[in-house]
């Protein structure tokens, strides 16, 4: 990840970039689980055993980059207003709203900087990576969701419109790793639709996981707020569901995420593995 981010020059000390560096090294070496860049080498991984890692360099970078700044701008105060993220501050307060504002700005723009530059990736590879990823982020994807999810407080959402919401907010960004990863494999429209049907399964997983952790997590464990969902009184599938319901609904969608999977037999194991990683896990 460092050798791909931005780096101060040596006599950065007197430049008026030193603290956007700071910043943004903050947000993407704080931790976190870097499920989307498995992703992408896991979806590579099902077609060519053999893929040069060079190949996965930029797109799991990207995606990373693109899912860092997400969080950034989702901690803002005119989103979910959390002072918590990854079990440190959330970057508006270890800096200052603005800097928040503009590093979640210079880190989705890098990210297709890697894509469109990347040298171990074909022309056709880059542009077809831009277009995943553009569209993951932005108003049919991420941003979309995130829209519908701010003006979504205090309303009752049923649960064809929740899942919407989340197969744009959580979902896409998910599916663009596994096609971006199909697409430096070589994929084909058959393998790609499978690795699309996987993803949306688990996106909508990941999310029903973080709802349940919400209710059930503490903030030590977590690295971010418990209870803020129902504290702000959001949509969530606890609320909809009920614990029990929500725990069934993720198996149920793990199942689907499985099933996706069936064709490519014993070469989709990684995938398997991360996906039932994303409906244990306790954080």
């Amino acid at each position: 990840m460092q050798r791909l981010l931005p780096a101060p020059e040596a006599d950065a000390g007197s430049s008026p970039f030193t603290s956007l560096f700071e910043a943004s090294r903050y947000s993407v070496e704080s931790g976190g689980k870097r499920v989307r860049s498995l992703l992408v080498r896991a979806a590579a991984g099902v077609l060519d055993k053999e893929i040069n890692h060079q190949v996965l360099d930029a797109p799991c970078v990207a995606v990373e980059l693109v899912h860092s700044y997400s969080l950034i701008h989702d901690d803002l105060p005119a989103m979910d207003d959390d002072d918590l993220r990854r079990g440190k501050p959330s970057l508006h307060r270890a800096f200052d709203e603005a800097t928040a504002i503009l590093v979640g700005d210079g880190l989705q723009a890098k990210a297709f900087e890697l894509l469109a530059t990347a040298p171990a990736l074909s022309a056709q590879q880059r542009v077809c990576m831009i277009e995943a990823l553009s569209l993951a982020a932005g108003p049919e994807g991420m941003v979309g969701g995130q829209f519908i999810d701010v003006h979504a407080t205090n309303s009752d959402m049923p649960l064809d419109q929740l899942q919407a919401m989340h197969a744009l907010k959580t979902g896409a960004l998910i599916k663009a790793s596994l096609r971006m990863g199909g697409i430096a494999a070589g994929a084909n429209d058959a393998q790609l639709q499978a690795l699309d049907e996987f993803g949306h399964c688990i996106g909508l997983a990941f999310q029903v996981v973080d709802d349940i952790l919400d209710v059930e997590g503490d903030t030590a464990t977590l690295g971010k707020t418990s209870g803020k969902d129902s504290e702000a009184n959001k949509p969530t599938y606890v609320k909809l569901l009920g614990l029990v319901g929500a725990k069934a609904e993720a198996q149920r969608l793990l199942q689907s995420a499985l099933d996706a999977l069936e064709s490519f037999g014993d070469s989709a194991d990684a995938l398997r593995d991360i996906a039932r990683y994303i409906v244990e896990r306790d954080h």
